[in-house]
């Protein structure tokens, strides 16, 4: 389980971003945190994957204390992130990008598995460099298959819908619901889409800085709605609580 206790943060420059926000992530589920642009929910993912230090508060994985670990020892814990733009790597092929994250050698069958669960085909893709020749959706696809590579206690997704066409999206949305049928870890995701709010175990809704409500899809999308917040793809900032 995952803890987070009073975070703030604030830019370089003064400006409060996270105003002593708690949030809880249980083991096991599949928590989206959504809310309106410029509330902090980026913020929030980086602060959990260690790319940002909180200004205060407290971070605990498991009962552990991880305020002040760094991203390295993080990741070492078990705690994985996904950029909105996944990396790419000239030189390194799907193999090795899959084995480097599993942290050994696999057998062709092992990976053919774990690509297979994120709806690509291992041979067609293992030897294609990690490069501009994969669309938004294959690399999307390949950076969730070094998150079970990995087997994360904890993995958080910064708005993995973005820069995808409808035909990845689709795909992308029944990888999640793939990955939530077998969840050995947590899941944070960060996203405005409604298809990915609704496979979710809890929705937590971030404005201002701070957790503003958390709960049951049902529940959050009601809350949503009844506060006029969602338009299109994107929340409304002054009609958020």
């Amino acid at each position: 389980m995952l803890r987070l206790e009073n975070i703030s943060w604030s830019t370089p420059d003064g400006a409060g971003v996270l105003n002593h926000l708690n949030l809880t992530v249980p083991d096991r589920k599949l928590i989206v945190i959504t809310g309106p642009n410029g509330g902090g929910k980026t913020t929030l993912a980086k602060i959990i994957a260690g790319i940002y230090s909180a200004d205060s508060g407290s971070i605990f994985l498991n009962d552990t204390d991880i305020t002040h670990v760094d991203i390295t020892e993080r990741a070492r814990m078990g705690i994985s992130f996904a950029f909105q733009q996944p990396v790419r790597f000239k030189g390194i092929t799907v193999r090795r990008l899959i084995e480097l994250a599993a942290g050994e050698k696999l057998g062709f069958d092992r990976i053919c598995d774990i690509m297979s669960k994120v709806g690509l085909c291992a041979e067609e893709y293992v030897n294609r460099e990690v490069n501009a020749t994969l669309s938004g959706g294959e690399i999307k696809r390949i950076e969730i298959a070094t998150v079970l590579a990995r087997h994360s206690v904890l993995t958080v997704f910064d708005e993995p819908e973005a820069g995808i066409d409808l035909w990845s999206f689709t795909n992308l949305i029944k990888t999640f619901e793939e990955i939530r049928r077998s969840l050995n870890g947590s899941i944070v995701i960060i996203s405005h889409q409604e298809r990915i709010l609704r496979i979710a175990d809890e929705i937590a809704i971030v404005a201002n800085g701070t957790i503003k409500a958390q709960g049951k899809p049902e529940e959050m999308m009601k809350l949503l709605a009844e506060n006029n917040a969602i338009s299109g793809k994107c929340f409304k900032q002054e009609a958020m609580f």
